[in-house]
């Protein structure tokens, strides 16, 4: 007969065990789809694939969002979270080539490339061997994002460059601050369904690497 403090250890284990086993098919998935968006974007610029547009990108991210979240505990899951990233990975694509045809475009895209991943690294490294626990976040994410994305939405419609450009300066921030909680959220409990963690993490690398690349065109002067 098991004592509590055996069954506590027996409990404690099995939690363990299941948050790296989470963390792991998260960033497995993570870098998957990843490099599938990459392959999509990459597509999208060698066939000159026009933008899809505000709308009709909108509606495709809410949409397949949707369906990945409806079907996260069944293998229609993962399917749907590839389909998410492609998408996003095909709106990528003219976007990229809007920069890389500029003077030093190429420059600007590596740049932004490169501090998306240090970034991304630094913080995960930070929040996983710290295990300090950021849910404490979670309501200014909540908030803040919902303002960034309503701001980017009337710079667009209303055509503010400035505003635009304050925008990614706070999505900098958010999606930084997303990749700690998010992180954190997983190694606490919080988050035990791999293909949202996946989500919330590619959403953050996309949204990270557009601000940082809109902002390092502004400061260059060819945005």
């Amino acid at each position: 007969m098991y004592t509590n403090r055996e069954v506590a250890a027996v409990r404690s284990t099995d939690s363990v065990l299941a948050t790296n086993r989470v963390i792991r098919n998260t960033y497995m998935l993570l870098s998957m789809t990843l490099l599938f968006s990459a392959l999509t974007a990459g597509i999208s610029m060698v066939f000159n694939l026009p933008h899809p547009g505000m709308i009709l990108t909108l509606v495709g991210y809410f949409g397949l969002l949707f369906l990945t979240t409806k079907f996260r505990n069944s293998g229609l899951g993962v399917v749907f979270v590839f389909a998410l990233t492609g998408f996003m990975g095909l709106t990528l694509g003219p976007i990229l080539s809007a920069y890389l045809s500029l003077p030093n475009g190429g420059q600007l895209v590596m740049t932004a490339l490169g501090g998306t991943g240090v970034i991304f690294i630094g913080l995960s490294a930070y929040a996983l061997t710290t295990r300090k626990d950021f849910s404490f976040m979670a309501g200014f994410l909540m908030s803040g994002i919902l303002v960034a994305f309503l701001a980017g939405i009337g710079a667009a419609i209303f055509n503010i460059p400035a505003l635009a450009l304050g925008v990614s300066a706070m999505f900098v921030l958010l999606m930084s601050a997303l990749i700690l909680f998010e992180t954190s959220n997983i190694l606490h409990g919080g988050e035990t369904n791999y293909v949202m963690a996946t989500v919330s993490l590619y959403v953050a690398i996309y949204n990270l690497f557009l601000s940082l690349l809109h902002l390092l065109g502004a400061f260059s002067g060819d945005d």
